[in-house]
């Protein structure tokens, strides 16, 4: 019997004569789901697929850390040779409404499971049968099933297999979406012959069949796959953009430049740079702490979000609709335009960064600038520290500490902060704006010495030396 035949007769035969095997229920016969149903599953598991190992049934190891009943207990859990797990939900009858709800939820409390409670769970699950094995030999059991390395992720993606007499129209309707949504469920419907007086049971995989594999899911899941990678895609652009609004990496104004990346062929790249030389503004943006629209182009002054904006790029060049775009890696930090409160040193040093690749260098870093304060009031008259010293000890970058500074009105000993060359910024700005010295003049009366503009190298105070300063 293969999988996918559908077996709705059955006869004995003898020469010319065949006489109709009368079909009857588990329920008919006295049979009933723990005790029979699942110890043939047990025994036989390769009516779940190829190469499945029995880790473990009647599990329910869950009940005190997650809040899932006792009564409800998983009937069987396999694992597959590709290192999946395999959830089975049997019934001996026709299954309830709601049945693949129950796999599902199986399916998400197993998918956090790792090797050692597997490797646990399977030791007694074999020690209830009378075979006592040492914890790693069950681990090592686990290992050796698998072909290839174990990978932790994949078993983040069980394979639910339902197990019954029949199913109701309900369930096989969500059980297609579901599998074209890239949930892997399997319905196996159990049958039951009596031919004189012995029963025969048989298994069907009634869905999905290998036809409606190969041409229905493999398509579906190939644009579930797809629409997936563009949600993640959204996700990640939407993050970058968080994660620099949220630390202040870029100061408002500053100027961004168009570089065609992600999503698109190099003759497209080649279309758009081409495009972009007819009117350079097309390639220049400025950038406003907005989570929301960060960017505002130059062409016609609206606002956009980096994503939003590339796909308009992309649809004005090609006349065609985007698709799949991560608009922050397009956009680049114009080193060539330095913002007012930006030492230029710092700045240049951000040449070829996309918000994508900046978002991820500095995730982690934030605007509360209390530990900052505290930092540079530390700082003793006669030393000085850096822009990237500073922001090394407080998890942030240069540029953003140097805007901060630029801007702050409560910052003490600001002018003890210079650039990596030891000069003051051009960025610097006194709280008084009558001051016209220098921080070069303070540090000066202070007895730091200056040659040519730079200060004397001996008098900074490094990342690692202003950590162990007194209150930091």
């Amino acid at each position: 019997m293969g999988q996918g035949d559908s077996v709705d007769h059955l006869f004995t035969v003898e020469g010319a004569l065949a006489v109709r095997i009368a079909p009857t229920a588990l329920a008919a016969e006295g049979l009933l789901e723990r005790q029979h149903l699942q110890e043939w599953v047990i025994a036989h598991p390769q009516v779940l697929g190829d190469s499945v190992l029995v880790i473990t049934s009647e599990f329910d190891r869950w009940a005190d850390t997650d809040g899932v009943p006792a009564r409800d207990r998983l009937d069987v859990l396999g694992l597959d040779a590709t290192g999946r797990l395999v959830v089975v939900e049997l019934k001996r009858g026709t299954a309830d409404r709601d049945v693949h709800l129950q796999a599902i939820t199986y399916a998400a409390l197993v998918s956090r499971f790792d090797l050692d409670t597997l490797a646990q769970a399977h030791r007694d699950f074999r020690k209830g049968r009378g075979e006592n094995l040492e914890l790693d030999t069950c681990r090592q059991r686990l290992l050796d099933h698998v072909d290839g390395d174990w990978s932790p992720e994949l078993l983040q993606r069980p394979r639910q297999v339902i197990i019954a007499g029949d199913f109701p129209k309900q369930v096989t309707h969500t059980v297609v979406w579901l599998s074209e949504m890239n949930l892997d469920i399997d319905l196996i419907q159990v049958g039951l012959w009596k031919v004189k007086d012995q029963l025969v049971a048989g298994f069907t995989k009634v869905y999905p069949t290998p036809e409606v594999e190969e041409f229905t899911l493999a398509p579906a899941r190939i644009e579930a796959k797809a629409a997936a990678q563009k949600l993640e895609e959204r996700s990640r652009a939407q993050n970058a953009v968080h994660v620099i609004v949220g630390a202040g990496l870029i100061p408002d104004g500053a100027l961004l430049r168009l570089t065609p990346r992600h999503g698109v062929t190099e003759g497209i790249r080649e279309d758009i740079l081409a495009w972009v030389g007819e009117d350079r503004s097309r390639a220049s943006v400025t950038w406003n702490n907005n989570t929301a629209k960060p960017l505002t182009w130059k062409v016609d002054g609206k606002p956009y979000t980096p994503t939003g904006l590339a796909n308009h790029i992309f649809t004005s060049v090609t006349g065609r609709k985007a698709d799949g775009i991560q608009g922050t890696t397009w956009w680049d930090i114009d080193t060539a335009h330095v913002p007012d409160t930006v030492d230029p040193d710092e700045w240049a040093a951000l040449a070829g960064t996309n918000l994508t690749g900046l978002a991820k260098q500095f995730n982690g870093t934030g605007k509360d600038w209390t530990v900052l304060h505290t930092l540079l009031n530390a700082v003793p008259a006669g030393r000085w520290t850096t822009y990237g010293d500073v922001a090394a000890v407080i998890s942030s970058h240069a540029v953003p500490v140097g805007t901060h500074l630029a801007t702050c009105g409560q910052c003490p000993n600001a002018w003890r902060v210079l650039n990596a060359s030891g000069r003051v910024s051009p960025g610097f700005r006194w709280n008084d704006p009558t001051r016209t010295d220098s921080p070069a003049d303070v540090l000066a009366t202070e007895g730091v010495r200056f040659d040519a503009g730079a200060a004397d190298p001996t008098a900074r105070l490094s990342a690692d030396a202003l950590k162990t300063l007194p209150g930091d």
